[in-house]
């Protein structure tokens, strides 16, 4: 069986993904097949933690999917590897404003330890009661070590190390405070690994770092099997054929989606728009998943070839369904920052923009009645600064968010065309 482990924090800004990303160059370094996860819903740090462990990362988002479904996705994402390594997401117990979905239910529903990465700046024996509170706080939640980080000096290195051993948790290593392991906060929620100039060698750097000072057979020592869980069915493939989006401008895709897609025995064929490429003429589905097209609004509007094919796919009957980026792509105009107009599918009668940028993010529960064959409630995540003018369509779907409270509806439909804001993660009821 797979084995695992969670890399959390105390808070957000504690350096854990720069941690996780180098312990998965360590770790392959010394041979090991790393399959690397992020908790929750986010896009953009799986792709990090994929360049890292050279191996592709999943979402493991026990609110969204539920426990079982998670572990059942972690436990086949770790099939031929020696280690599962799951980056949190915020601090340990952070979680939706419903109050689920932390790191620590997710280690729980895993039944897999956690390790710690502390910011150890401005503080000394402090370092020990933060750990004995985290430690004790869950009782269904091992803290099973901890990762000293932007440590000052020796002196301050022996005295973390000291309180430490007071609480019994393991200290796995202690990182110094160093300048090139910061990687900008904008580079973790706005753009995709190759577009950050220096990835690789920042990648390099902190597994090296790692190597010269974590314990990595102590770090290999706590690491716990994924409990099996029984597989579970969730959303069904959109078509026997589903032709995918798939470039710069639609990258935001769920890998567990299309992996379940093809274990339900459905083909899959890839696509760019920004070739100008058609969807494959025999695919019964189109699906166009989110990403960046504000950015590449003048390549959209010029691929005839494209929106040629996404009407003739329209026209046989086939399911089009876009998430996001690819619901703008599905209207007639999109109005990027500089507020120039762009031309897009026409597929809805929509126009969406993002010269006034405000951002929207959080869970949502989702409910439909439409040709998508899905489950009538579903779970996702919406997180955009673009807004669409409200279609004389019926919508996609009636929304809520984590807290139960009404959204209204959301995204448009016209016979077998449609789309919303909603990144859709499961079938499965929230948490």
């Amino acid at each position: 069986m797979a084995k695992g482990l969670v890399i959390a924090a105390p808070r957000s800004g504690s350096g854990k993904t720069a941690v996780t990303l180098g312990l998965a160059r360590m770790l392959t370094r010394r041979g090991l097949k790393v399959a690397p996860a992020k908790a929750g819903p986010d896009y953009i740090d799986p792709a990090f933690l994929a360049r890292a462990a050279g191996s592709p990362a999943v979402n493991l988002d026990v609110w969204a999917m539920g426990g079982d479904r998670a572990r059942d996705l972690a436990a086949r994402h770790g099939e031929d590897h020696d280690l599962v390594l799951i980056e949190g997401v915020m601090g340990l117990f952070d979680g939706a404003v419903s109050g689920g979905g932390s790191t620590a239910d997710l280690a729980a529903a895993l039944d897999l330890p956690v390790v710690l990465v502390v910011d150890c700046q401005s503080q000394a024996q402090s370092v020990a009661a933060l750990l004995h509170g985290f430690a004790t706080w869950r009782t269904d939640v091992e803290v099973a070590g901890a990762i000293l980080n932007r440590v000052a000096s020796e002196k301050h290195e022996a005295m973390l190390r000291g309180a430490l051993r007071e609480t019994g948790i393991a200290c796995l290593g202690a990182i110094p405070k160093r300048g090139d392991l910061e990687l900008p906060a904008r580079h973790l929620g706005l753009v995709l690994p190759g577009d950050v100039d220096g990835v690789d060698g920042f990648v390099a750097r902190a597994g090296a770092v790692m190597e010269t000072h974590i314990n990595a057979d102590l770090l290999l020592a706590i690491v716990r099997e994924v409990a099996p869980a029984p597989p579970l069915s969730d959303l069904p493939p959109l078509g026997q054929h589903i032709a995918v989006a798939r470039d710069a401008a639609f990258a935001f895709v769920y890998p567990h989606m299309l992996s379940g897609w093809h274990a339900a025995g459905a083909q899959l064929s890839f696509f760019s728009p920004l070739e100008d490429e058609a969807p494959a003429g025999d695919a019964d589905a189109v699906f166009l998943p989110g990403g960046y097209p504000e950015l590449h609004g003048a390549a959209l509007a010029e691929a005839e070839g494209f929106r040629a094919g996404l009407a003739a796919a329209r026209d046989r009957g086939a399911l089009i369904y876009g998430e996001c980026g690819g619901f703008m792509v599905l209207g007639d105009m999109l109005v990027d920052r500089e507020g120039v107009t762009h031309r897009m599918a026409g597929l809805l009668p929509v126009t969406s923009r993002i010269d006034k940028p405000r951002r929207v993010l959080g869970y949502r529960v989702l409910t439909h009645d439409s040709p998508l064959p899905w489950p009538a409630r579903l779970t996702g995540h919406e997180f955009h600064y673009s807004s669409a003018a409200p279609a004389n369509l019926p919508p996609l779907f009636e929304a809520t968010d984590a807290a139960g409270e009404s959204l209204g509806a959301m995204g448009a439909r016209d016979g077998r065309v449609m789309g919303s804001y909603a990144h859709v993660i499961s079938g499965a009821a929230a948490s």
